[in-house]
Order: C-alpha cells, then sequence, then structure tokens
C-alpha cells in the first residue's frame, strides 16, 4: 500500500476523526464536509503518515479510516487529550475555547466560573497566534486562574468560514459533553480576528512576554524577498543588489537561494521537467521558511512560473511565522528574448530546451505581487529602488534608495 503524508490541514483533521473529536462524523471526503483529503492521482487507499514517516492510519476508498496509532512527536503533545479522555479527566468542569491570548479582562471574566478547561485550538489558520505560542499563553492564562487546566485541540481552518465555525461548535461541544460551555464575546471562531492589541487592551505581564515573542515588529520579524520572472528579466542581478545592500547594513542575518546555486546544491539530480521544476521551488521554499522562522532573510530569485506553486511556498512561509514578499520581475518576453546573455531562448526556440518558460510553457504572471518591476531599458539602481520603497511602505526593511527618484 501506498504512503502518502497528508497536508497540515489533513494532519489536523484526521487527529480529530480518529479521536472522536469530529462525531458523528468519522471519515474524510463525507458529501458536503468541509473534512477532505487529496490523494495523489489514481489513488484510492493509502497508509497515511506524518512528516517524519510514522503510520498514522489507513485510509479506505469512501475515506474511512482505520487507525495504526496516534501522533507521538511535537510541542505539548502530553495535552492533547482525547474528548473522551477529557470528559473521564474533567466532567463537570465550563469548557472555554480559546483562540488568542487571554487578556486581563478575559481572565476576569473567567474568574469564579469555578473549575476550566480552557481549549486550545491551535489548528492550521486558526489563531493570531502559533500553535505553540497559543498554547504557552493559555498555559501561562490557567496559572493565573484559581482552578484551570489546558488541552490543546488541532482545530483547522478550511476556509470556509461558516462551515469551520458549524464544526468548531460541534467539536467543543463534544469535548464539553453535556457540561457548560462558556465562549469569550466575539472571538470564539470568529472568521474577523479582533485586533485587540490595536484596540488597548492589556495583558498580564507574562502572557504579554509570549505575545511579545510571537508577534515582533515587522522590521524584527523573518522575511522571505522572492523574485519571480522570466529568464533574463533581471531577477537575479535585483536579488543580489538587495542582497548587497542588506548584508552593508548589518543587524539582520541574510540568505541568498538563487535558483541556479540552489540547483547545483540542494536540487542536483533534478531534471528541468515541470515536476522537478516545482519541486526545485519547494525546496526553495522550506529552506526559506526555515529561515524565517528563526527570524532571518532568505533572498530567492527562481523562475518560479506556477501560481499554485508560489502560493504553496506563501504558505510553508506563514505558517513558519514568516513574511512572504512577492517581486514580480515583469520585464517582457521579447526584452528578455533580447538580452539572451546564455543562449537560451534560442536554443529553446531550435527546439533544444524542452518545456522552456515563456516558449514552450507558460509562465503565470502573479496577480498580486508586493511589487511589479519592469527592468527595460533602466539601470539597476532605479529598478531596485522600486523594490526598496515598496518594502519600505510595508514596513519590512527601512533602505535607503539608490536614485532619490522616489524621495
Amino acid at each position: 500500500m501506498i504512503q502518502h503524508c497528508p497536508s497540515p490541514t489533513e494532519l489536523d483533521d484526521l487527529e480529530l476523526l480518529v479521536s472522536g473529536a469530529y462525531a458523528p462524523l468519522t471519515r474524510f471526503n463525507e458529501p458536503g464536509s468541509v473534512v477532505t483529503l487529496d490523494l495523489p492521482d489514481g489513488v484510492t487507499e493509502a497508509e497515511l503518515v506524518d512528516p517524519e514517516g510514522l503510520p498514522l492510519a489507513r485510509v479506505s476508498p469512501d475515506g474511512s479510516l482505520e487507525p495504526l496509532t496516534h501522533a507521538q512527536y511535537g510541542p505539548f503533545r502530553r495535552l492533547h487529550l482525547t474528548p473522551a479522555q477529557v470528559r473521564e479527566q474533567h466532567a463537570g468542569a465550563t469548557f472555554v475555547p480559546v483562540v488568542d491570548a487571554l487578556t486581563e479582562d478575559d481572565l476576569a471574566e473567567l474568574r469564579g466560573l469555578g473549575r476550566l478547561v480552557l481549549l486550545a485550538l491551535t489548528g492550521t489558520g486558526t489563531a493570531e497566534l502559533s500553535p505553540v505560542a497559543l498554547v504557552r499563553a493559555t498555559l501561562a492564562a490557567a496559572d493565573l486562574l484559581d482552578d484551570a487546566s489546558v488541552v490543546a485541540v488541532p482545530l483547522p481552518a478550511h476556509g470556509d468560514a461558516g462551515a469551520d465555525h458549524a464544526l468548531g461548535a460541534q467539536v467543543v461541544g463534544t469535548y464539553a459533553g453535556g457540561d457548560p460551555v462558556h465562549a469569550l464575546p466575539d472571538r470564539w471562531l470568529s472568521s474577523e480576528r479582533s485586533e485587540r492589541v490595536e484596540t488597548g487592551a492589556t495583558f498580564p505581564e507574562a502572557i504579554a512576554a509570549i505575545v511579545d515573542e510571537d508577534r515582533p515588529a515587522r522590521e524584527d520579524q523573518g522575511l522571505v524577498l522572492f523574485f519571480t520572472g522570466l529568464s533574463g528579466s533581471g531577477k537575479s542581478t535585483l536579488a543580489r543588489a538587495l542582497m548587497d545592500l542588506l548584508l552593508e547594513q548589518g543587524g539582520r542575518s541574510v540568505t541568498s537561494l538563487d535558483g541556479d546555486v540552489v540547483r547545483r546544491h540542494l536540487s542536483a539530480g533534478l531534471t528541468f521537467s515541470k515536476a522537478d521544476r516545482e519541486t526545485n521551488i519547494r525546496r526553495i521554499g522550506w529552506v526559506a521558511a526555515e529561515i524565517a522562522r528563526h527570524g532571518g532573510v532568505a533572498v530567492c530569485s527562481p523562475i518560479a512560473p506556477f501560481a499554485e506553486t508560489r502560493e504553496q511556498v506563501r504558505e510553508m512561509v506563514e505558517s513558519a511565522g514568516g513574511a512572504f514578499f512577492l517581486v514580480h520581475v515583469a520585464t517582457p518576453l521579447e526584452e528578455c528574448e533580447r538580452r539572451d546573455r546564455k543562449g537560451l531562448y534560442a536554443k529553446a526556440r531550435a527546439g533544444e530546451i524542452p518545456e522552456f518558460t515563456g516558449i514552450s510553457s507558460p509562465y503565470e504572471e502573479p496577480a498580486d505581487p508586493a511589487v511589479r518591476v519592469d527592468t527595460t531599458g533602466r539601470i539597476i539602481e532605479d529598478a531596485l529602488d522600486d523594490v526598496l520603497v515598496a518594502l519600505d511602505e510595508a514596513g519590512f526593511l527601512h533602505l535607503p534608495t539608490l536614485t532619490g527618484a522616489h524621495a
């Protein structure tokens, strides 16, 4: 049987299906359900494994599951209890779903409610804080309450606010098992998160320290600068020039992930087929996300012709707590082909290079890049200023422009 590692959202769903938290839902791909599983083309059943290859369950063609073992790794795994375990240990408590750090006002509201179970809803794409920080902040809140326990529930988002809210209510009800549920106003699985820090809400000191660590100012946040464009567009030149400026300024850890360099060292052996090119981009994205996770700046300059793969990289970076800044170097094909310093376009036109982006393979222009730059007829300093201004306006990096044209 083929092994398959589901997406982060699917892994969260798998845990909740197997634990009974989604009851009466017990399988993937029920008609009308947002709890779905995408298997590789042609595959109808598989052994589902975690990212380290641990077999978790077998899935049948109808989406039903045969559990093999539970997830065993990850921060605060001990707090991932099943509904049955929670009801056995905490019957009679009041259950409080938590999607963000609790404020002084929240704690004041919870005091006097008796024994509490704080359900930290840590699933993919649901909380403002990272999953680890949300559990840490919830544990800190429990220490400030008279009698409170914390349970981590990996309830993910599926991109449908109404369905997710209903599913969340169902999960919380399953954990509570008939005991009271106390929802904090306006924040329980809301489709629009409240910006409490900006509206004057205050956190206790212990919780504030966790929030500050997890939500650094933009200029301190891990950052991936992702230049995409046709071969010969000038993206690598712009990326190198920006890299030099960052190194000259100092103060940040900066790593270059140039497309050609990555192919030599990280993706040696890959061909230029569509599948291998996309694998190369995902490898760049994974490394860049890890750099951003630790507060560094990664400067990437692959062609990255397909929107879906660029979006996958964005998701990797943002899941790691970093910011993704997409630069579309939109130099037209005619200009790129005119330059053709490596002679690649001529070979592609002659049929010597199959699946060449812009000639025999498409380039999908980004619909919403952070900045779009055309290098036609421009010196590098002038074109780079477009990027520098956009970075400054977004609050990520504050570097002086090179020509003064944007002052």
